[in-house]
């Protein structure tokens, strides 16, 4: 019985990194929802890092972090950073800021972990409504991988981008 758990637990682990390694280099997380506000009403909630109190889901995640706001004031050279005990430390930089249709934000991750990704705000205005689309892309280390096995990407950030767009609603539609 021994010999069969030494020679089964090595291949079961040679086997779970294998698996491991198959999965994808880079990740993608997006949602969209319709807003009953004009884009010029929207985009300020985004291109301006003030703001984001009124809608992040992260923001009161840990309301005793410290946040810094430097460059310009609003779109594209605003920098806003953070570190807190629960939502960790990083950095977002306004890249781009096409009023009132698209925002790219470099987003940096320093704890608990550290990736880079891009961040897109979408807005597509559709009669009286914006249809607003929050993506996230990034790359895909050997350790988040194998991460993923346990616990899905999309899944989890999904719902913090569902949450955050349905407080963004709440504050627009007012």
């Amino acid at each position: 019985m021994l010999i069969i758990i030494m020679v089964a637990l090595p291949v079961l682990i040679a086997l779970f990194l294998i698996l491991a390694a198959t999965r994808p280099d880079t990740f993608r997380v997006q949602r969209a929802a319709n807003i009953r506000a004009s884009s010029e009403r929207i985009f300020p909630l985004i291109s301006d890092f003030h703001n984001w109190g009124s809608w992040s889901p992260w923001e009161k995640l840990d309301p005793a972090m410290k946040r810094t706001f430097d460059g310009a004031a609003s779109g594209k050279g605003s920098v806003y950073a953070w570190e807190g005990s629960k939502a960790g430390a990083g950095r977002m930089e306004i890249m781009s800021a096409a009023p009132s249709s698209k925002i790219v934000i470099k987003l940096d991750f320093i704890k608990p972990f550290e990736a880079h990704n891009t961040v897109e705000f979408n807005l597509e205005g559709e009669g009286e409504s914006t249809k607003v689309t929050w993506d996230m892309e990034g790359r895909s280390p050997y350790m988040m991988k194998v991460m993923g096995i346990f616990f899905n990407m999309d899944n989890r950030i999904g719902k913090d981008f569902e949450a955050g767009l349905a407080s963004m609603k709440a504050v627009a539609e007012k």
